[in-house]
Protein backbone atom coordinates (compact mmCIF):
# COMPACT_ATOMS: atom_id res chain seq x y z
CA UNK A 1 0.00 0.00 0.00
CA UNK A 2 1.36 3.51 -0.40
CA UNK A 3 3.08 5.32 2.11
CA UNK A 4 0.68 8.67 2.66
CA UNK A 5 1.16 11.36 5.06
CA UNK A 6 -1.69 11.71 8.13
CA UNK A 7 -2.40 15.38 7.48
CA UNK A 8 -2.68 17.76 4.37
CA UNK A 9 0.47 19.60 3.84
CA UNK A 10 1.11 20.58 0.65
CA UNK A 11 4.57 21.89 0.55
CA UNK A 12 5.97 18.32 1.62
CA UNK A 13 5.39 16.34 -0.76
CA UNK A 14 4.68 13.05 -0.36
CA UNK A 15 6.86 9.95 -0.06
CA UNK A 16 7.36 7.71 -3.56
CA UNK A 17 5.32 5.03 -4.69
CA UNK A 18 7.94 2.91 -4.92
CA UNK A 19 9.83 3.90 -2.01
CA UNK A 20 6.90 3.30 0.25
CA UNK A 21 5.83 -0.25 -1.37
CA UNK A 22 9.19 -1.86 -0.45
CA UNK A 23 8.77 -0.84 3.06
CA UNK A 24 5.21 -2.43 3.24
CA UNK A 25 5.84 -5.48 5.77
CA UNK A 26 1.95 -5.73 6.45
CA UNK A 27 0.96 -7.31 3.60
CA UNK A 28 2.13 -10.27 1.02
CA UNK A 29 3.22 -14.16 1.93
CA UNK A 30 5.06 -14.05 5.38
CA UNK A 31 7.84 -16.33 4.60
CA UNK A 32 9.02 -14.12 1.43
CA UNK A 33 8.73 -11.10 2.95
CA UNK A 34 10.68 -12.33 6.70
CA UNK A 35 13.51 -14.54 4.48
CA UNK A 36 13.60 -11.01 2.32
CA UNK A 37 13.69 -8.69 5.10
CA UNK A 38 16.28 -10.83 7.71
CA UNK A 39 18.75 -11.71 4.76
CA UNK A 40 20.33 -7.97 4.70
CA UNK A 41 20.18 -7.93 8.61
CA UNK A 42 22.13 -11.63 9.07
CA UNK A 43 24.41 -10.97 6.20
CA UNK A 44 25.47 -7.57 8.19
CA UNK A 45 25.87 -9.21 11.80
CA UNK A 46 28.16 -11.63 9.93
CA UNK A 47 29.59 -8.61 8.56
CA UNK A 48 30.51 -7.06 10.93
CA UNK A 49 31.55 -9.29 13.26
CA UNK A 50 34.33 -11.03 10.81
CA UNK A 51 35.67 -6.60 11.00
CA UNK A 52 35.90 -7.40 14.66
CA UNK A 53 37.79 -10.02 14.16
CA UNK A 54 40.00 -8.35 11.27
CA UNK A 55 40.75 -5.20 13.10
CA UNK A 56 41.55 -7.40 16.19
CA UNK A 57 44.16 -9.17 13.79
CA UNK A 58 45.49 -5.35 12.28
CA UNK A 59 46.37 -4.46 15.71
CA UNK A 60 47.70 -7.73 17.31
CA UNK A 61 50.42 -8.00 14.48
CA UNK A 62 50.63 -4.39 13.56
CA UNK A 63 51.50 -3.12 17.75
CA UNK A 64 51.59 -6.25 19.51
CA UNK A 65 49.82 -8.41 22.27
CA UNK A 66 49.53 -5.08 25.10
CA UNK A 67 47.67 -2.98 22.39
CA UNK A 68 45.34 -6.27 21.46
CA UNK A 69 44.76 -6.26 25.38
CA UNK A 70 44.70 -2.40 25.78
CA UNK A 71 41.30 -2.61 22.84
CA UNK A 72 39.66 -5.78 24.79
CA UNK A 73 39.22 -3.72 28.24
CA UNK A 74 38.27 -0.23 26.00
CA UNK A 75 35.83 -2.02 24.54
CA UNK A 76 34.22 -3.60 27.62
CA UNK A 77 33.57 0.07 28.78
CA UNK A 78 31.88 0.64 25.04
CA UNK A 79 29.84 -2.05 25.20
CA UNK A 80 28.21 -1.10 28.70
CA UNK A 81 27.32 2.37 26.80
CA UNK A 82 26.68 1.40 23.43
CA UNK A 83 24.08 -1.71 25.67
CA UNK A 84 21.29 1.47 26.48
CA UNK A 85 21.70 2.79 23.01
CA UNK A 86 20.88 -0.44 21.27
CA UNK A 87 18.14 -1.00 23.79
CA UNK A 88 16.45 2.97 23.01
CA UNK A 89 17.40 2.09 19.27
CA UNK A 90 15.17 -1.27 19.44
CA UNK A 91 12.33 0.94 21.18
CA UNK A 92 12.34 3.56 18.20
CA UNK A 93 12.13 0.79 15.56
CA UNK A 94 8.94 -0.62 17.29
CA UNK A 95 7.63 2.78 17.38
CA UNK A 96 8.59 3.81 13.82
CA UNK A 97 7.37 0.63 12.72
CA UNK A 98 3.66 0.82 13.94
CA UNK A 99 2.88 4.21 13.02
CA UNK A 100 4.46 3.14 9.49
CA UNK A 101 2.34 0.08 9.73
CA UNK A 102 -0.79 3.21 10.32
CA UNK A 103 0.48 5.05 7.22
CA UNK A 104 1.23 8.15 9.74
CA UNK A 105 4.57 9.13 8.31
CA UNK A 106 4.38 12.31 9.91
CA UNK A 107 4.58 10.50 13.46
CA UNK A 108 6.88 7.96 12.34
CA UNK A 109 9.19 10.73 11.14
CA UNK A 110 8.62 12.65 14.65
CA UNK A 111 9.51 9.60 16.52
CA UNK A 112 12.47 8.64 14.59
CA UNK A 113 13.49 12.52 15.25
CA UNK A 114 12.77 12.36 18.50
CA UNK A 115 14.34 9.08 18.87
CA UNK A 116 17.61 9.78 17.00
CA UNK A 117 17.79 13.37 18.14
CA UNK A 118 18.06 11.81 22.26
CA UNK A 119 20.43 9.18 21.29
CA UNK A 120 22.78 11.58 19.72
CA UNK A 121 22.40 14.19 22.61
CA UNK A 122 23.16 11.49 25.24
CA UNK A 123 26.32 9.88 23.05
CA UNK A 124 27.81 14.14 22.73
CA UNK A 125 27.68 14.13 26.68
CA UNK A 126 28.80 11.04 27.12
CA UNK A 127 31.72 11.43 24.67
CA UNK A 128 32.85 14.79 26.60
CA UNK A 129 32.66 12.98 29.78
CA UNK A 130 34.39 9.84 28.53
CA UNK A 131 37.07 12.15 26.96
CA UNK A 132 37.79 13.64 31.37
CA UNK A 133 36.85 10.28 32.89
CA UNK A 134 39.08 7.56 30.81
CA UNK A 135 41.54 6.97 33.46
CA UNK A 136 39.15 6.52 35.93
CA UNK A 137 37.14 3.68 34.00
CA UNK A 138 40.53 1.93 33.10
CA UNK A 139 41.58 1.87 36.79
CA UNK A 140 38.34 0.98 37.57
CA UNK A 141 39.06 -2.19 35.41
CA UNK A 142 41.66 -3.05 36.85
CA UNK A 143 43.63 -2.48 33.43
CA UNK A 144 47.08 -3.84 33.78
CA UNK A 145 50.25 -1.36 34.03
CA UNK A 146 51.59 -2.52 30.64
CA UNK A 147 48.08 -1.95 28.45
CA UNK A 148 46.92 1.01 30.53
CA UNK A 149 48.44 3.91 28.23
CA UNK A 150 47.71 2.14 25.22
CA UNK A 151 44.20 1.16 26.86
CA UNK A 152 43.81 4.84 27.48
CA UNK A 153 44.64 6.98 24.04
CA UNK A 154 42.04 4.24 22.50
CA UNK A 155 39.04 4.66 24.72
CA UNK A 156 39.43 8.55 24.18
CA UNK A 157 39.45 8.45 20.66
CA UNK A 158 36.31 6.20 20.57
CA UNK A 159 34.96 8.50 23.18
CA UNK A 160 35.34 11.25 20.87
CA UNK A 161 33.70 9.27 17.54
CA UNK A 162 31.04 7.58 19.40
CA UNK A 163 28.49 10.15 18.65
CA UNK A 164 28.85 8.95 14.72
CA UNK A 165 28.68 5.33 15.70
CA UNK A 166 25.50 6.33 17.61
CA UNK A 167 24.41 7.83 14.74
CA UNK A 168 24.86 5.61 12.66
CA UNK A 169 23.15 2.93 14.90
CA UNK A 170 19.81 4.92 15.08
CA UNK A 171 19.51 5.46 11.34
CA UNK A 172 20.00 2.15 10.70
CA UNK A 173 17.35 0.97 13.34
CA UNK A 174 14.87 3.73 11.54
CA UNK A 175 14.82 2.10 8.54
CA UNK A 176 14.19 -0.92 9.44
CA UNK A 177 11.27 0.12 11.42
CA UNK A 178 9.95 1.53 8.14
CA UNK A 179 10.41 -2.00 6.37
CA UNK A 180 14.50 -0.96 5.24
CA UNK A 181 16.92 -3.24 5.76
CA UNK A 182 18.87 -3.24 2.35
CA UNK A 183 19.92 0.46 2.90
CA UNK A 184 21.72 -0.15 6.94
CA UNK A 185 23.30 -3.60 4.59
CA UNK A 186 25.00 -0.61 2.24
CA UNK A 187 25.54 0.92 4.93
CA UNK A 188 27.46 -1.55 6.90
CA UNK A 189 29.17 -3.14 3.76
CA UNK A 190 31.10 0.60 3.36
CA UNK A 191 31.69 1.31 6.88
CA UNK A 192 33.46 -2.03 7.09
CA UNK A 193 34.97 -1.40 3.76
CA UNK A 194 36.77 1.51 5.49
CA UNK A 195 37.78 -0.09 8.30
CA UNK A 196 40.21 -2.30 7.01
CA UNK A 197 41.41 -0.50 5.25
CA UNK A 198 42.15 2.59 7.19
CA UNK A 199 43.49 0.80 10.23
CA UNK A 200 46.39 -0.57 8.91
CA UNK A 201 47.13 3.04 7.11
CA UNK A 202 46.47 4.57 10.40
CA UNK A 203 48.37 2.46 12.54
CA UNK A 204 51.31 2.09 10.74
CA UNK A 205 51.23 5.20 8.69
CA UNK A 206 52.16 6.07 4.92
CA UNK A 207 53.37 8.91 3.12
CA UNK A 208 51.84 12.05 4.31
CA UNK A 209 49.53 10.02 7.02
CA UNK A 210 51.30 9.90 10.28
CA UNK A 211 51.36 6.94 12.51
CA UNK A 212 48.93 7.13 15.13
CA UNK A 213 49.58 3.57 16.62
CA UNK A 214 46.33 2.43 18.57
CA UNK A 215 45.03 5.59 18.37
CA UNK A 216 44.74 5.69 14.49
CA UNK A 217 42.70 1.87 14.65
CA UNK A 218 40.01 3.80 16.89
CA UNK A 219 40.16 6.84 14.82
CA UNK A 220 39.60 4.50 11.55
CA UNK A 221 36.55 3.15 13.01
CA UNK A 222 34.97 6.32 13.78
CA UNK A 223 36.13 7.83 9.73
CA UNK A 224 34.02 4.23 8.65
CA UNK A 225 31.17 5.50 10.65
CA UNK A 226 31.19 8.51 9.75
CA UNK A 227 31.34 7.34 6.08
CA UNK A 228 28.53 5.21 6.19
CA UNK A 229 26.17 7.63 7.76
CA UNK A 230 27.39 9.81 4.77
CA UNK A 231 26.08 6.76 2.72
CA UNK A 232 22.47 6.65 4.44
CA UNK A 233 21.75 9.94 4.79
CA UNK A 234 22.64 10.00 0.39
CA UNK A 235 20.20 7.11 -0.22
CA UNK A 236 17.97 8.83 2.62
CA UNK A 237 17.71 12.02 0.83
CA UNK A 238 18.30 11.12 -2.71
CA UNK A 239 15.63 8.53 -2.97
CA UNK A 240 13.46 10.79 -0.87
CA UNK A 241 12.98 7.47 1.50
CA UNK A 242 9.76 8.23 4.50
CA UNK A 243 11.93 9.07 7.48
CA UNK A 244 13.72 11.85 5.83
CA UNK A 245 13.34 15.36 7.54
CA UNK A 246 13.08 18.42 5.53
CA UNK A 247 11.85 22.00 6.86
CA UNK A 248 9.69 22.05 9.92
CA UNK A 249 10.63 17.95 10.35
CA UNK A 250 13.97 18.65 11.49
CA UNK A 251 12.44 20.30 14.79
CA UNK A 252 11.43 16.79 15.24
CA UNK A 253 14.91 16.11 15.97
CA UNK A 254 14.43 17.94 19.15
CA UNK A 255 12.89 15.10 21.42
CA UNK A 256 9.48 14.94 22.31
CA UNK A 257 8.34 14.26 26.46
CA UNK A 258 5.67 12.05 24.89
CA UNK A 259 7.99 10.06 22.59
CA UNK A 260 10.51 9.69 25.10
CA UNK A 261 8.28 8.32 27.73
CA UNK A 262 7.84 4.98 25.03
CA UNK A 263 11.49 5.03 23.85
CA UNK A 264 13.22 5.37 27.15
CA UNK A 265 10.49 3.09 29.38
CA UNK A 266 10.83 0.54 26.78
CA UNK A 267 14.23 0.33 25.70
CA UNK A 268 16.19 1.02 29.12
CA UNK A 269 14.78 -2.79 29.96
CA UNK A 270 16.00 -4.16 26.59
CA UNK A 271 19.22 -2.65 27.28
CA UNK A 272 19.42 -3.97 30.25
CA UNK A 273 18.44 -7.47 28.93
CA UNK A 274 22.12 -6.77 26.54
CA UNK A 275 24.23 -5.91 30.21
CA UNK A 276 22.84 -9.13 32.20
CA UNK A 277 23.71 -11.36 29.10
CA UNK A 278 26.98 -9.24 28.91
CA UNK A 279 27.50 -9.77 32.76
CA UNK A 280 26.71 -13.70 33.20
CA UNK A 281 29.09 -13.70 30.25
CA UNK A 282 31.96 -12.92 32.34
CA UNK A 283 30.59 -14.90 35.23
CA UNK A 284 31.30 -18.10 33.44
CA UNK A 285 34.55 -17.34 31.58
CA UNK A 286 35.84 -17.09 35.29
CA UNK A 287 34.10 -20.05 36.07
CA UNK A 288 35.90 -21.82 33.15
CA UNK A 289 39.11 -20.51 33.79
CA UNK A 290 38.62 -21.82 36.73
CA UNK A 291 38.91 -25.70 34.68
CA UNK A 292 42.69 -24.81 33.27
CA UNK A 293 44.45 -23.42 30.56
CA UNK A 294 43.30 -25.86 27.87
CA UNK A 295 39.50 -25.56 29.08
CA UNK A 296 39.69 -21.77 28.83
CA UNK A 297 41.48 -22.23 24.99
CA UNK A 298 38.47 -24.70 23.94
CA UNK A 299 36.05 -22.08 25.15
CA UNK A 300 37.47 -19.43 23.53
CA UNK A 301 37.48 -21.37 20.79
CA UNK A 302 33.73 -22.53 20.78
CA UNK A 303 32.62 -19.16 21.12
CA UNK A 304 34.25 -17.73 18.12
CA UNK A 305 31.94 -20.77 16.12
CA UNK A 306 28.61 -19.69 18.54
CA UNK A 307 28.92 -16.14 17.38
CA UNK A 308 27.87 -17.17 14.14
CA UNK A 309 25.28 -19.27 15.20
CA UNK A 310 23.25 -17.15 17.10
CA UNK A 311 23.05 -14.78 14.21
CA UNK A 312 20.39 -16.08 12.14
CA UNK A 313 18.11 -16.00 15.44
CA UNK A 314 19.35 -12.25 16.50
CA UNK A 315 18.36 -11.17 12.20
CA UNK A 316 14.72 -13.39 12.50
CA UNK A 317 13.78 -12.05 15.53
CA UNK A 318 14.62 -8.20 14.64
CA UNK A 319 12.73 -9.02 11.72
CA UNK A 320 10.09 -10.32 13.26
CA UNK A 321 9.84 -6.82 16.38
CA UNK A 322 9.90 -4.70 13.10
CA UNK A 323 6.63 -6.90 10.55
CA UNK A 324 4.51 -7.33 14.14
CA UNK A 325 5.17 -3.59 14.94
CA UNK A 326 3.78 -2.53 11.43
CA UNK A 327 0.87 -5.03 11.53
CA UNK A 328 -0.20 -3.50 15.30
CA UNK A 329 0.24 -0.04 13.70
CA UNK A 330 -2.37 -1.68 11.13
CA UNK A 331 -4.74 -3.29 12.92
CA UNK A 332 -4.01 -6.32 11.47
CA UNK A 333 -3.31 -8.32 15.18
CA UNK A 334 -4.23 -11.65 13.61
CA UNK A 335 -1.82 -11.94 11.38
CA UNK A 336 0.79 -11.61 14.20
CA UNK A 337 0.19 -15.12 15.38
CA UNK A 338 1.27 -16.23 11.38
CA UNK A 339 3.99 -14.40 11.62
CA UNK A 340 5.30 -15.60 15.08
CA UNK A 341 4.89 -19.21 13.98
CA UNK A 342 6.56 -18.55 10.46
CA UNK A 343 9.45 -16.96 12.29
CA UNK A 344 10.42 -19.55 14.98
CA UNK A 345 9.98 -22.29 11.36
CA UNK A 346 12.43 -20.60 9.81
CA UNK A 347 14.79 -19.93 12.44
CA UNK A 348 14.12 -24.15 13.38
CA UNK A 349 15.28 -24.25 9.47
CA UNK A 350 18.72 -21.87 9.60
CA UNK A 351 19.78 -22.35 12.47
CA UNK A 352 18.81 -26.20 13.22
CA UNK A 353 21.23 -26.52 9.86
CA UNK A 354 23.77 -24.62 11.38
CA UNK A 355 24.17 -26.17 14.02
CA UNK A 356 24.00 -29.47 12.67
CA UNK A 357 26.99 -28.14 10.09
CA UNK A 358 29.28 -26.71 13.23
CA UNK A 359 28.82 -30.20 15.17
CA UNK A 360 29.58 -32.06 12.10
CA UNK A 361 32.73 -30.28 10.91
CA UNK A 362 33.81 -29.48 14.79
CA UNK A 363 36.87 -30.63 14.19
CA UNK A 364 38.17 -28.74 11.27
CA UNK A 365 36.77 -25.47 12.55
CA UNK A 366 37.98 -25.25 15.97
CA UNK A 367 41.41 -26.43 14.23
CA UNK A 368 41.35 -22.73 12.58
CA UNK A 369 41.22 -21.55 16.15
CA UNK A 370 43.44 -24.23 18.31
CA UNK A 371 45.30 -26.37 15.84
CA UNK A 372 44.69 -29.93 15.24
CA UNK A 373 47.11 -31.46 17.04
CA UNK A 374 45.95 -28.71 20.37
CA UNK A 375 45.15 -30.51 24.31
CA UNK A 376 42.18 -28.37 23.81
CA UNK A 377 40.64 -30.03 20.57
CA UNK A 378 39.24 -33.13 22.48
CA UNK A 379 37.81 -30.49 25.02
CA UNK A 380 36.61 -27.82 22.65
CA UNK A 381 35.01 -30.97 20.75
CA UNK A 382 33.04 -32.68 23.82
CA UNK A 383 31.47 -28.77 24.72
CA UNK A 384 30.29 -27.86 20.76
CA UNK A 385 28.68 -31.93 21.63
CA UNK A 386 26.34 -30.43 24.91
CA UNK A 387 26.15 -26.79 24.09
CA UNK A 388 25.73 -26.19 20.45
CA UNK A 389 22.25 -27.58 20.45
CA UNK A 390 20.92 -25.40 22.90
CA UNK A 391 21.28 -22.20 20.31
CA UNK A 392 18.29 -23.82 18.30
CA UNK A 393 16.13 -23.12 21.93
CA UNK A 394 17.36 -19.95 22.32
CA UNK A 395 16.04 -19.29 18.92
CA UNK A 396 12.72 -19.68 19.02
CA UNK A 397 12.70 -17.83 22.44
CA UNK A 398 14.14 -14.81 20.55
CA UNK A 399 11.56 -14.77 17.91
CA UNK A 400 8.63 -15.10 20.72
CA UNK A 401 10.70 -12.06 22.42
CA UNK A 402 10.93 -10.49 19.08
CA UNK A 403 6.55 -10.25 19.09
CA UNK A 404 6.33 -9.28 22.81
CA UNK A 405 8.92 -6.53 22.16
CA UNK A 406 6.61 -4.97 19.33
CA UNK A 407 3.80 -4.95 21.40
CA UNK A 408 5.62 -3.26 24.59
CA UNK A 409 6.16 -6.27 26.61
CA UNK A 410 9.67 -5.63 28.24
CA UNK A 411 9.79 -6.55 31.39
CA UNK A 412 8.97 -10.00 31.79
CA UNK A 413 11.93 -11.04 29.18
CA UNK A 414 13.99 -8.75 31.36
CA UNK A 415 12.71 -11.14 34.19
CA UNK A 416 13.22 -14.13 32.84
CA UNK A 417 16.67 -13.46 31.50
CA UNK A 418 17.89 -13.06 35.11
CA UNK A 419 16.38 -16.03 36.06
CA UNK A 420 17.42 -18.21 33.29
CA UNK A 421 21.30 -16.81 33.69
CA UNK A 422 21.92 -16.58 37.20
CA UNK A 423 19.04 -18.74 39.79
CA UNK A 424 19.36 -21.54 36.85
CA UNK A 425 22.42 -21.59 35.46
CA UNK A 426 24.63 -21.09 38.25
CA UNK A 427 22.32 -23.02 40.39
CA UNK A 428 22.69 -25.66 38.09
CA UNK A 429 26.70 -25.57 38.14
CA UNK A 430 27.23 -24.95 41.59
CA UNK A 431 24.83 -27.76 42.36
CA UNK A 432 26.49 -30.52 40.20
CA UNK A 433 30.02 -29.05 40.24
CA UNK A 434 30.68 -31.74 42.68
CA UNK A 435 29.43 -34.99 40.95
CA UNK A 436 29.84 -34.06 37.06
CA UNK A 437 32.85 -31.09 36.98
CA UNK A 438 33.51 -29.42 33.99
CA UNK A 439 30.86 -31.10 32.63
CA UNK A 440 28.32 -28.72 35.25
CA UNK A 441 29.22 -25.65 33.49
CA UNK A 442 28.64 -26.66 29.98
CA UNK A 443 24.50 -28.93 31.04
CA UNK A 444 23.97 -25.24 32.42
CA UNK A 445 24.24 -24.03 28.76
CA UNK A 446 21.27 -25.79 27.83
CA UNK A 447 19.18 -25.68 31.21
CA UNK A 448 19.15 -22.01 31.34
CA UNK A 449 18.34 -21.64 27.62
CA UNK A 450 15.48 -24.32 28.09
CA UNK A 451 14.30 -22.14 30.79
CA UNK A 452 14.21 -19.53 29.10
CA UNK A 453 12.63 -20.58 26.32
CA UNK A 454 9.88 -22.07 28.25
CA UNK A 455 9.34 -18.88 30.47
CA UNK A 456 8.73 -17.18 27.45
CA UNK A 457 6.72 -19.65 25.83
CA UNK A 458 4.44 -19.08 28.87
CA UNK A 459 4.54 -15.25 28.88
CA UNK A 460 3.67 -15.43 25.00
CA UNK A 461 1.06 -17.85 24.99
CA UNK A 462 -0.96 -16.57 27.85
CA UNK A 463 0.50 -13.62 29.51
CA UNK A 464 -1.64 -10.59 30.01
CA UNK A 465 -0.57 -8.71 27.03
CA UNK A 466 -3.08 -10.33 24.91
CA UNK A 467 -5.79 -8.98 26.64
CA UNK A 468 -4.56 -5.77 25.60
CA UNK A 469 -2.65 -6.12 22.95
CA UNK A 470 -4.94 -3.50 21.23
CA UNK A 471 -3.03 -0.81 23.57
CA UNK A 472 -0.09 -1.67 22.27
CA UNK A 473 -0.54 1.39 19.92
CA UNK A 474 -1.70 4.54 20.98
CA UNK A 475 -3.02 5.41 17.28
CA UNK A 476 -5.68 3.31 17.44
CA UNK A 477 -5.93 -0.63 16.08
CA UNK A 478 -7.33 0.34 12.59
CA UNK A 479 -5.23 2.42 9.49
CA UNK A 480 -5.53 6.00 9.06
CA UNK A 481 -8.57 6.20 6.41
CA UNK A 482 -7.56 6.85 2.89
CA UNK A 483 -9.06 10.05 2.25
CA UNK A 484 -6.87 11.36 4.93
CA UNK A 485 -4.09 11.34 3.46
CA UNK A 486 -2.42 13.10 0.63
Amino acid sequence: MNTKLAEDRPEEPAAPREAARGGDLTQGPILRTLVMFSIPMLIGNVIQTLNGSINAIWVGRLIGESALAATANANVVMFLLFAAIFGLGNATTVRVGQYFGNRDVDAARRTFGSGLGFCVIVAVIVSLLGWFLSTDLLRLLATPAGSFAEAEAYLRVIFVTMPFGTFSMMLGMGLRGSGDSKTPLHSMILTVALDIVLNPLLIRGWGPVPSLGIAGSALATGIANFGGVLLVLYRLYGRDLPLRLRGHELGYLLPRADDLRYIVGKGLPMGAQMLLISSSQLVVIGLVNREGLNTTAAYSASMQLWNYLQMPAFAISTAIAAMVAQNIGAGHHERVSQITRVGMLTNLAMTGLLTVLVVAASHPLLALFLGGGSPAMPIAQHIQYIVTWSYIVMGAMMVQSGTLRAYGVVIAPMIIQVIALYPVRLGFYFSLHPYLGADALWWSFPAGSAVSAVLTSLVYAKGSWRRRKHQAFPGGAQPVPESAAV
